[in-house]
């Protein structure tokens, strides 16, 4: 058997009255998935939990088969992993944002969304010139405004701490979106457990907030950004503290497939590390037609290929609901489209990490849709919401979908049509 598994960063969505009160998927024009889902059967997933708003990381790691019920490593060891950082048992590791600051007032958690690579870099520069009391610390700028921090210091720290980011909340140990209204201010951490571990992460945590905004303040990459007329990059946020790296099944022993991963993010990047699953790096990650390229080369027999596709999540989260349709449409000219021309008798999932509603601007808890190739003539329906709701795979839980989707032999063939 040969097995493609496709989830569509933040795809799934809510009617938007830009959109004629029709969802991103069901305004969009995708033909390849169309065709492809028409011969497929489908159903809606809830990733995590019923009323839980997950971030990618741990919806990923869910939608892969692996939940926690106590455990989870955190986010930011997460991505200190697919950026190459080293963590020990007892480091701190955040993720963080590079955001825009006036006092403890955010103007934007996303520094503009403008920030360049070269940027991002050089104010990571800056910010390694932070010394703190009594511990030493690694901050690595990944993608854009995005970056991860990892804080050492002698007799460890603990990740029971609360997050500097509002927008963001940690339940049982992973991220989950907040739901916030009016202006937003830069928390103070604060220590979640009465350990000398954990009060010695917050204060290292607040020392670094005050210390790396002086710094950015002064950062000649933001003086230039201000002179420019753009937001400046002044202050890091941070959230989901883990403070060891999670000794889990491989994805091989899990399953008895080989597991490759076409992922370019931090996050995606650490999972597949951790699960032992074999990298595939697209150059460009916006080059669609290279990543199908690679999934088609990749689908080998007795082997699960995992692609992750940005783009929709970004679109949702500024409130884009066109910009969200054009990116999907996107996705399907470029990746499905040649796609569509390899997959033959290879059994391919569909679904989405979570769903970002343009009308919310962050994740949200919605079950989001799922279509699985094979085992029937299919239900005739396009890939939307709505149909998902109605399909006959009925309401799975993340953990529960990959396992549902190599369960069965394989009867139905996909055609391109050419």
């Amino acid at each position: 058997m040969r097995v493609g598994y496709v989830l569509l960063d933040g795809c799934g969505d809510r009617p938007n009255p830009r959109l004629n009160f029709t969802t991103p998927l069901e305004a969009a024009y995708t033909p390849n998935l169309d065709r492809i889902a028409s011969r497929s059967r489908m159903g809606k997933v809830t990733t995590v939990g019923t009323g839980i708003a997950p971030e990618s990381d741990i919806a990923v790691f869910n939608m892969l088969g692996y939940s926690f019920v106590k455990g989870y490593p955190g986010r930011g060891v997460v991505e200190a992993v697919g950026s190459g950082l080293q963590v020990r048992d007892g480091d701190l590791a955040l993720r963080a944002n590079f955001a825009s600051v006036r006092g403890k007032r955010i103007l934007d958690r996303r520094a503009g969304r403008d920030l360049t690579q070269e940027e991002a870099e050089a104010l990571a520069r800056d910010v390694n010139r932070v010394k703190l009391n009594g511990a030493s610390l690694e901050f690595q700028a990944t993608i854009s405004y995005r970056g991860v921090l990892v804080i050492r210091a002698k007799g460890g720290l603990s990740a029971e701490i609360s997050n500097t980011d509002p927008a963001y909340a940690r339940v049982g140990g992973f991220g989950a979106a907040k739901k916030t209204s009016g202006p937003e201010s830069v928390l103070t951490c604060t220590p979640e457990a009465r350990t000398e571990a954990a009060i010695r992460a917050a204060r290292l945590v607040n020392e670094f907030t005050k210390k790396s905004l002086e710094v950015l303040q002064a950062s000649d990459v933001n003086k230039e950004r201000v002179r420019q007329g753009k937001l400046p990059a002044n202050c890091i946020l941070l959230r989901d503290a883990g403070d060891h790296v999670p000794k889990l099944m491989s994805f091989e022993e899990k399953y008895h497939m080989a597991g490759t991963a076409l992922v370019e993010m931090p996050a995606e990047v650490g999972i597949a590390k951790i699960l032992g699953m074999k990298m595939v790096r697209v150059k460009d990650r916006h080059d669609m037609k290279e990543k199908a390229s690679l999934f088609s080369t990749e689908l080998t027999e007795g082997t699960v290929v995992y692609v992750h596709i940005k783009g929709p999540d970004e679109f949702g989260h500024d409130g884009d609901a066109e910009g969200k349709k054009k990116s999907i449409e996107s996705i399907d000219k470029d990746f499905f489209s040649v796609a569509l021309r390899h997959i033959g008798d290879t059994r391919l999932a569909v679904s989405c990490d979570h769903a970002t509603p343009c009308t919310l601007k962050m994740h949200s808890a919605d079950t989001v849709p799922l279509l699985i190739t094979g085992d029937s003539k299919g239900e005739g329906r396009r890939f939307t919401e709505r149909n998902s709701s109605i399909g006959s795979l009925g309401h799975l839980k993340g953990k529960d979908v990959l396992t549902t989707v190599l369960g069965g032999p394989l009867k139905q063939r996909i055609s391109s049509g050419a």
